[in-house]
């Protein structure tokens, strides 16, 4: 690999942002977006008072209901760097989205609100980071609102959340009181004005700590004293900045700031961006795969059909883990043991799209789907043929039966329920034994539902009625040799398949999962599957 190639790589950088619905995720990712150049001006997130939305927010629902159902990727240059931002969903029934995306990531920004503190959703998400062990910074956002006492916050960080924090910056006051952070390492307080919402420009203004007089001035006397208090506290109390121990996922970098009015946004990018690593080495089935010595290689994370309402189209995202992609190449898709051209590559800013002709590790493509890829499937060289860890595929929490209305659009129906379902957004499964006559969908979360009825009367024109099902619990039949027909179960219990015929097991009650074991020696079940 040659030396440019090795710059490409090393400069590139590739994080998803994660936090709670209303945390202030998509506006945060909206003004490092601003200091990019990529926009000239951020979007109203909930689209209320405007009839502008959120640059990541592309399909309709998302419009319309005014949050995020599906993970953006967003890339833009700055300071030197190429940035790959992957924004997913907050909300917990699109945690699924968010769980494939954070694969595709070498390191997370966990956004926490202020005056809430960590919430349900944050602790999932923050689960997940740590299975994958990838490093977690933390961006405290609506410091102009409101908010819980300092240490309060970075106490419950901890102990919520089992990991150590560090903070990098100090907050002065919240809400009407909020007068700016303090710098730890360059020891000087930075004042807050606000930018008005939607722009870039704002004036810094820098007083270093030792010059007393002047900090009495900008900030007032009573909250100087409070803050060189606090700054004493801090220093003998917090954990050591130990950028080893931020990388093993053992120690996030805190930061304070707020989104809406701009405020802390870049100064969190600057040292962001020299604390988290260039694109990481993956582990395959032959072992680490180095993204700098490797040949090209991939793996798809997440698959979108329709992006384009006009081709009607489905895309793969894919995350270049090793070596250079060029348009003209030839690759091996792995599962599907062929040699091919990809189609169509394109960078993508939402639902904007940029045909390409080159891209490197740590880079995220999207490239036009025939119907052969599968979430979870690797890319490589030709000559290699290695796969990547699989993705797990999290077990549906609801099902319910799927009918369409107007049986003359049966072809519709099953191309559309088949197409969101490759999406990896909902599972779908047949009755066991009868092909596709009878449809279940199974889902993560309610609004699942909701965004299925949707698409399909919108993109498939097609509608549906959903019949709920009392399931709550699903197994995934490990024995290959099994006959699944003289399995003995219990009263709640169903047979079901999924697409490819994999045999799996609903339950209505938790206990039925063990008698059904204790009834059927040897067999094997799973809570989740793999792509």
């Amino acid at each position: 690999m040659t030396d440019n190639y090795a710059k490409e790589i090393n400069r590139r950088r590739t994080f998803a942002i994660i936090s709670h619905p209303d945390a202030g995720k998509t506006t945060l990712t909206e003004k490092l977006l601003l200091y990019g150049g990529a926009i000239n001006l951020a979007g109203s997130v909930k689209g209320k008072a405007t009839a502008r939305h959120a640059v990541s927010d592309w399909m309709e629902i998302e419009k319309e209901r005014g949050i995020s159902v599906t993970s953006s990727v967003l890339q833009f240059e700055y300071d030197g760097f190429c940035i790959n931002i992957l924004d997913t969903p907050g909300h917990q029934d699109f945690s699924e989205d968010t769980y494939r995306t954070l694969m595709a990531a070498d390191s997370a920004v966990m956004v926490i609100d202020a005056s809430k503190g960590v919430e349900a959703q944050t602790r999932k998400l923050f689960k997940v980071c740590v299975m994958r062990r990838i490093p977690i910074f933390t961006f405290i956002n609506k410091m102009d609102r409101d908010a819980g006492d300092t240490f309060d916050l970075l106490d419950e960080i901890e102990k919520e959340l089992g990991i150590d924090t560090c903070p990098v910056n100090w907050p002065i006051g919240s809400g009407k009181g909020f007068r700016g952070v303090y710098d730890r390492n360059k020891q000087a307080v930075f004042l807050y004005s606000d930018t008005q919402k939607g722009t870039r420009e704002g004036e810094t203004t820098e007083v270093p700590i030792g010059e007393g007089d002047r900090l009495f001035s900008a900030i007032g006397g009573d909250a100087a004293d409070k803050l060189l208090g606090e700054i004493e506290l801090l220093d003998g109390a917090s954990a050591e900045f130990d950028l080893e121990r931020v990388r093993a996922g053992q120690l996030t970098p805190v930061f304070f700031g707020s989104a809406l009015t701009n405020f802390g946004v870049e100064m969190f990018l600057r040292y962001f961006l020299e604390m988290t690593t260039t694109p990481l080495a993956r582990k395959a089935d032959t072992g680490l795969i180095d993204p700098v010595e490797n040949g090209f290689s991939a793996f798809v994370f997440k698959i979108q059909a329709n992006m384009n309402k006009a081709h009607r189209d489905r895309i793969a995202f894919m995350r270049i883990c090793s070596g250079r992609f060029d348009a003209s190449m030839e690759v091996r898709h792995v599962q599907g043991d062929k040699v091919m051209r990809l189609s169509q590559p394109q960078q993508l800013m939402a639902d904007e799209r940029k045909i390409l002709s080159e891209a490197y590790a740590g880079d995220i493509i999207g490239v036009f789907d025939p119907g052969i890829f599968s979430i979870g499937d690797t890319l490589c060289m030709p000559r290699e043929k290695f796969r990547y860890e699989g993705i797990p595929t999290f077990a549906p929490e609801h099902f319910a039966r799927v009918r369409q209305l107007d049986t003359m659009k049966r072809k519709q129906f099953i191309k559309g329920v088949t197409q969101i379902a490759q999406e990896g957004a909902i599972q779908i499964f047949q009755e066991f034994n009868t092909g596709m006559e009878e449809i279940i969908v199974g889902v993560v979360g309610v609004l699942q539902f909701d965004v299925l009825k949707y698409r399909l009367e919108n993109e498939y024109n097609v509608e549906i009625r959903l019949e709920p099902l009392p399931y709550e619990h699903i197994r995934w039949i490990e024995n290959k040799d099994l006959d699944v027909a003289k399995l003995t179960g219990t009263s709640d219990m169903k047979k079901i398949q999924d697409l490819k015929g994999n045999p799996l097991l609903l339950f209505v009650n938790a206990w039925s999962v063990g008698m059904t074991l204790e009834r059927n020696e040897g067999l094997v079940l799973s809570e989740f599957g793999r792509n």
